[in-house]
């Protein structure tokens, strides 16, 4: 057994002619011998110290220049600010806290700054690697996020976005996923699905209407501490070229459907369309987070029916060789996972596109890791505009941000010492013709460059995929030089897509722009007192346009004032923040007919926004974008005492 006890680390320790030189307020300090760097706030009453990094992407604090209380530091990445003597953030306001060091003085009278560390849940039952045959461990690329992963005689896909767009229309692949994609998927005995955003799970399919009736059933896997489970929910499903997988006695699928006996059309969940089709009880995991993953599906039609919803932590067994260990995200607890595969004791560390994943603390020398580093994963700051938010300022934020994207991920990689990386997750564009814009201006980061950053700081090999290309892990491990190593895609291969089928996907979103819902105009007020969002001192207009953000002619502008949830012709009287949101009439009204959650419009580049003053809100874009109800508006009901 591993240790699984909590231990305690010396981060800093400051002497006392140091601290004798700290002054009041705002301190700021470094490791020399770790390059690690600290802040610490010192008043007459008390000492607090946190870590010089920004909860929400990593950037470093500076001194706050407009704060003349001397109390709060700005992030060089976002300008977040945090009040250091609450450890509070204030801008965005009501969001998150910093995580504090124990401060504690020694024999000497100086100070030593403590972390106080929970036990690696990866440490529990630990296993040494075993030799493995060339051939034995096999990781394909298929697109984007989607990994297949040949693992002794199991198989197990990560992520399968494989066809059509992702945010409403916002998304397309970049990548030409191999000709066999389906089949493999066919093929998986067990699909893990990070999180709820679509490039990781979605695309066409019919989805239920809100009057359609059908349970799901979710129950997590038991178990104390952080012992190994056996897996449910896997099924003795026999396919061609696989063994039937042991069935764990008293196994259940996670997930029942009832067929739904009304539907309406949806961009939804489009691979699991085909998948389920053929192997509607493939078995599928999800972390047990507090938005389900699947919280959409039982409106969807896609009969999925072994769902299984596993706690954070703890091994998931699959067999003598493989188990897995799903983990949350420190910054989306909410929504965001990562995942462990271990195959004979060789693990396998995918944090796909977690802000900051397990907050931070991860296993160190895998055999290997794969992350996300291309940034451009929001509308921010593309789809803004007024005050600075000028043409020559977002293309130098931009150039910057990615830089500095790249540099942490170097320093990541350096850090955790993998023996190989390979930067995946990032390969989406803006293909449609209308988003031109947001394609010539979200400029991403070179998954090349990010690799030669990293050989130059260290030693690790490092592994650029192409569609179809795979690596053999006992080959590399072996003999990194190994031609056989990595065999890529044929020659003549396709790599990149040049065309996208927009017609299918486009049509379902115009569809809702003439639904009757919109015919009468107290739509707006049943749709924000539906998503439950108020007494929060903000104004916010609200435009359907076309798709040059021009307004739609016939559309809808108006204001919502969410301190009391009204709908006032004018801006109040009384001081408030104010932000306009243009939306494209088709996503917008898709979005809210369907009760989707704001991520299709954000960052799917589906609006343009501006602000007055410039502070990211929040609670209120946290709220639409995570914390929607998970049951749409009740329309039918709406129709019928509107009508």
């Amino acid at each position: 057994m591993g240790s699984i006890e909590q231990t305690t680390e010396i981060l800093l320790c400051l002497s006392p002619a140091e601290v004798a030189n700290l002054k009041e307020g705002i301190n700021f300090v470094r490791n020399k011998s770790t390059g690690k760097d600290y802040i610490l706030y010192k008043s007459k009453s008390h000492l607090r110290a946190c870590k010089n990094m920004c909860k929400h992407q990593g950037g470093l604090f500076i001194k706050d220049i407009e704060d003349l209380d001397g109390r709060s530091v700005r992030c060089t990445k976002h300008n977040w600010k945090l009040d250091v003597s609450t450890m509070k953030y204030i801008n965005p306001p009501g969001s998150f806290c910093q995580d504090e060091l124990v401060v504690e003085k020694n024999e000497e009278n100086g100070l030593l700054f403590l972390e106080l560390n929970p036990p690696n849940p990866w440490d529990s039952e630990p296993r040494s690697p075993e030799d493995l045959a060339f051939g034995e461990v096999q990781i394909t690329y298929l697109t984007h996020a989607c990994m297949d992963l040949k693992l002794g005689d199991k198989r197990m896909v990560f992520d399968p976005w494989l066809i059509g767009p992702a945010f409403a229309r916002g998304w397309w692949l970049l990548h030409e996923p191999p000709s066999d994609w389906l089949e493999r998927l066919y093929q998986a005995d067990l699909i893990y699905i990070s999180h709820m955003h679509s490039d990781h799970l979605r695309p066409l399919t019919a989805v239920a209407s809100s009057v359609a009736e059908h349970r799901l059933r979710t129950r997590g896997l038991s178990g104390h501490g952080s012992r190994a489970q056996p897996l449910r929910g896997m099924r003795d499903l026999p396919r061609p070229g696989h063994s039937p997988l042991h069935r764990q006695a008293g196994s259940q699928p996670l997930c029942h459907q009832e067929s739904p006996p009304f539907l309406v059309q949806h961009l939804c969940y489009p691979t699991l369309k085909k998948v389920a089709g053929r192997r509607p009880d493939i078995p599928i995991y999800v972390g047990n987070t507090e938005r389900p993953v699947f919280w959409n599906l039982k409106r969807s039609g896609v009969q999925l029916t072994n769902i299984n919803v596993v706690p954070f932590g703890i091994w998931q067994q699959v067999d003598r060789n493989l188990r897995f260990m799903i983990l949350m995200d420190g910054v989306h607890p909410e929504m965001d996972t990562c995942i462990i595969v271990e195959y004979k004791g060789h693990k396998i560390l995918n944090t796909v596109d977690c802000t900051r994943p397990n907050g931070g603390r991860l296993p160190m020398k895998v055999d290997l890791m794969m992350s996300d580093f291309a940034g451009g994963a929001s509308g921010f700051p593309m789809t803004f505009s007024g005050g600075k938010f000028t043409e020559e300022w977002k293309a130098q934020f931009i150039k910057t941000e990615r830089k500095k994207l790249l540099n942490y991920k170097a320093r990541l990689v350096k850090d955790l010492q993998p023996r190989i990386y390979c930067p995946f997750a990032g390969y989406f564009v803006e293909s449609h013709p209308s988003d031109k814009y947001i394609k010539e201006t979200n400029i991403k980061n070179d998954p090349n460059e990010l690799n030669n950053l990293i050989k130059k700081n260290s030693d690790v090999l490092t592994w650029t995929p192409r569609p179809g290309a795979t690596l053999d892990l006992g080959r590399v491990l072996k003999d990194p030089t190994d031609r056989k190593g990595i065999i890529e895609p044929p020659e003549g291969t396709k790599i990149y897509k040049d065309s996208w089928d927009f017609g299918p996907y486009l049509r379902i979103l115009n569809a809702a722009v003439g639904d009757e819902i919109f015919r009468h105009s107290c739509w707006i007020k049943e749709y924000f007192t539906w998503a439950g969002f108020k007494d929060y001192n903000l104004v916010v207009r609200m435009i359907e346009t076309n798709e040059d953000f021009s307004p739609f002619p016939g559309g809808y502008d108006y204001l919502v004032d969410f301190l009391d949830l009204s709908f006032p012709k004018e801006r109040p009287s009384r001081e408030h923040p104010y932000e306009e949101i243009r939306s494209r009439v088709d996503v917008i009204r898709h979005v809210v007919k369907n009760g989707l959650l704001w991520d299709d419009l954000y960052i799917g580049f589906q609006t343009r926004l501006q602000r007055d003053p410039d502070v990211y809100h929040h609670l209120f874009w946290n709220h639409f974008q995570i914390k929607l109800p998970l049951t749409p508006p009740n329309w039918k009901s709406f129709l019928m005492y509107c009508g």
